[in-house]
């Protein structure tokens, strides 16, 4: 399990996240990505906000950038928005600070998503990336326990299209579906019809 924050080991045992509290502040971009929340971390400067770019392109919805505001919701699971200041306001280098819906539509933005994937951009070579999906990570961010991934950032690669993927496996593994389990039972099927 990855730690994003220590906030959790602060608060006492049995209070469920966010309780009695106002919203935490974390720093990332928050996007919907065929309707799931996606969380982007990352240092400044690797990506987030042209990532989320890239993805509203795509047709998918902003939520906020550089802040988030999470809470809990009803259903005790995360949520986050934008501080009412910046929302729906991206800051790209070199562009400047633009107006989202202004330049895509009212379609391309969303007032909160309920955050289920945890997205960490990293620099390419920084660290072990897992391969084949065997280790499902988790990470710890203000005391709610999320799904997460490590995407390594590299001139040239499409991270947008690699959020957009794990976005949507993350859908067919809460229904269920696992690419890697059903690889393996193939694998082992053709093996199985090879012994003599």
């Amino acid at each position: 399990m990855m730690t994003f924050s220590e906030s959790s080991r602060r608060r006492s045992r049995g209070s469920s996240p966010m309780s009695n509290s106002s919203p935490s502040r974390v720093h990332g971009t928050l996007v919907e990505v065929a309707e799931v929340g996606v969380l982007l971390l990352g240092r400044s400067g690797i990506g987030k906000s042209e990532c989320a770019l890239e993805l509203v392109m795509r047709g998918h919805r902003l939520v906020a950038d550089d802040v988030i505001l999470i809470s809990s919701g009803e259903s005790g699971k995360p949520v986050g928005s934008s501080p009412d200041l910046v929302r729906h306001y991206i800051e790209l280098r070199g562009i400047g600070i633009v107006h989202v819906p202004s330049l895509f539509g009212t379609d391309s933005v969303a007032e909160r998503a309920e955050i289920e994937l945890v997205v960490q951009l990293e620099a390419w070579g920084s660290g072990e990336v897992e391969r084949m999906g065997l280790d499902p990570k988790t990470i710890d961010v203000v005391g709610f326990e999320l799904a997460a991934l490590t995407l390594p950032v590299a001139p040239g690669r499409n991270v947008a299209s690699l959020v957009e993927v794990g976005a949507r496996n993350h859908l067919l593994q809460k229904a269920g579906r696992s690419g890697v389990a059903e690889l393996e039972d193939r694998v082992w099927l053709t093996l199985r019809r090879r012994d003599p």
